[in-house]
């Protein structure tokens, strides 16, 4: 069985960022943060522990994704989803969250946990090619017409 201390280490050492949140009704209370959140957002472990996570998508908490956060944190399942969040400096980027809410044996308290990692790269590759399909199906529709007229 692996140690606290030894759990500890690994979990500092992840490149993914992970969190703790405390459930309180509809309120997720961040009680830990990895050093890779930190790197992946900007914020201070002093900036954003024992506040709701909900910071990270600054006024953007209309996207589809977030609806199926909010089910399975209503549910107490788990969900991976791609959201935009914002860093503290206030640019965008895309994050690949993977959430799970446990319950404590202990206390019966229930827990979220996030592990957060950046998809910025990949999601602009896939928008690109998405722009360039569209493109390519005008240019296909443009020549064929062309054959139509010239017979």
């Amino acid at each position: 069985m692996i140690n606290a201390h030894l759990l500890q280490i690994v979990i500092d050492a992840s490149n993914d960022g992970i969190v703790v949140a405390e459930k309180e009704g509809d309120d997720n209370i961040l009680i830990y943060i990895n050093p890779a959140f930190e790197r992946l957002t900007g914020y201070s472990r002093d900036e954003v522990l024992y506040q709701d996570c909900r910071f990270l998508q600054a006024g953007d908490r209309d996207q589809a994704a977030l609806e199926m956060v909010r089910t399975a944190l209503r549910n107490d399942g788990s969900c991976r989803e791609v959201l935009r969040n914002y860093r503290k400096d206030g640019t965008p980027f895309w994050n690949e969250l993977s959430l799970s809410t446990i319950k404590s044996p202990a206390d019966g308290q229930t827990y979220v946990v996030g592990v957060q990692k950046d998809v910025s790269v990949q999601v602009k590759a896939q928008q690109r090619v998405l722009q360039l399909e569209t493109e390519l199906a005008q240019v296909r529709a443009e020549l064929n017409a062309l054959k139509a007229t010239n017979g």
